[in-house]
């Protein structure tokens, strides 16, 4: 996950060396439902923190480039990529400012970037467009109703989003499924987490 600013850049960092640092390493379960099913290509992983994800799909025969703002969070994806032997693209940059090359992936994963409106609009827009003809784009965050009917994630609403949200912010990609997911929680007695799920197609063949 990344957030824009220095000042987030540096808190995340402390977060990656702290409360983080021991984080699963195993993929999202929507990232794998969603995915195992598609021939291997060209894949970005969008805020890509510890690397969970991308690990997960080059071992899965992507080739992969995973990008966030946390130095310490990318150490940590380094680290695991090379106990897991496999290789990926690692780029230290902001979600919100970075631009990834136009229409060169067959997979761009955004999941749990959770950013105000405006820079959310912003980092879609260029994960949108950096999907090739045939190509998709996967996107999963804590929901807006995660706030009054799941469990953990951020507690300001203002960086939730709804499946709606992102289809108006991703350009002309056809909508292939989006909708509410839950996700069960590990800690004893919690209510299940509230997710929004949307994948989409970039129409054409690569």
């Amino acid at each position: 996950m990344a957030i824009s600013s220095q000042a987030s850049r540096e808190r995340w960092n402390r977060r990656w060396a702290g409360e983080r640092a021991h984080a699963s390493t195993a993929p999202s379960e929507f990232l794998v439902a969603e995915v195992a099913a598609l021939p291997p290509g060209i894949a970005l992983d969008l805020a890509c923190g510890a690397g969970r994800n991308a690990v997960w799909l080059a071992r899965h025969g992507w080739r992969v480039t995973g990008v966030d703002f946390s130095s310490t969070a990318l150490a940590m994806a380094r680290d695991l990529a090379a106990r897991q032997g496999v290789a990926v693209e690692w780029i230290e940059a902001d979600a919100v400012t970075w631009i990834p090359p136009r229409q060169a992936f067959d997979l761009v994963c955004v999941l749990y970037l959770q950013l105000p409106a405006d820079e959310r609009r912003t980092a879609l827009a260029h994960a949108a467009a950096a999907v090739r003809p045939g190509g998709t784009l996967l996107v999963v965050g804590h929901d807006l109703l995660n706030l009054t009917e799941g469990s953990g994630g951020p507690t300001q609403a203002d960086v939730l989003f709804t499946p709606d949200d992102v289809i108006a912010e991703i350009g002309d990609l056809e909508v292939e499924k989006a909708g509410r997911v839950r996700r069960a929680v590990a800690e004893s007695g919690a209510r299940d987490a509230v997710d929004a799920l949307v994948r989409a197609r970039r129409p054409g063949r690569a």
